[in-house]
């Protein structure tokens, strides 16, 4: 599934914030569209475009990021920062809260003292489950790509060993 929805793209905008999420996933490609809404309403108070986008399954993730595994960007959505550091999971979520003014409401919340584990743990459920939540509605089956047997990914283009056959640009 590729979003039809005009997302900022890194080479475009080098100094943002690159938002690395499964393309493929209904769930995630919904967040990134209302990230990107997000990012867009702060300049109501002169703090938007801050944020670029790239699919997991984008070849030049690989590229620029060689120490994210396919693995890891299944499990999470993944934010580099300008300076280079990797957010991932809930933590990304908590890094985006401080960088969207939109988020800021949300910001104590996230950032409660100890509160850290429980997100990681809310966020590791809906992200290991996404595929199962959507499965009768995503388009060309892929979401049925994260359900079959070893075979049936590899006939669908996904090798045996979970690394994707990735898209090209």
């Amino acid at each position: 599934m590729t979003s039809t929805f005009p997302l900022p793209d890194p080479d475009a905008f080098p100094d943002r914030d690159v938002v690395i999420y499964d393309g493929q996933c209904r769930i995630c490609t919904a967040a990134v569209r209302r990230l990107v809404q997000f990012d867009r309403l702060g300049g109501l108070i002169g703090r938007s475009g801050r944020l670029s986008f790239l699919s997991l399954h984008d070849r030049r993730v690989q590229e620029r990021y060689p120490e994210l595994t396919y693995d890891r960007l299944m499990e999470e959505m993944v934010v580099v920062d300008p300076k280079g550091s990797f957010h991932g999971g809930a933590d990304a979520i908590q890094y985006l809260s401080r960088r969207l003014p939109v988020l800021w409401p949300l910001m104590p919340m996230l950032h409660i003292p100890g509160s850290a584990w429980w997100w990681r743990k809310m966020y590791q459920a809906l992200a290991r489950n996404r595929y199962r939540w959507n499965r009768h509605e995503c388009e060309e089956g892929t979401c049925a790509l994260h359900f079959g047997s070893a075979r049936e990914r590899q006939d669908a283009g996904v090798s045996i060993a979970g690394s994707p056959v990735a898209e090209k640009r």
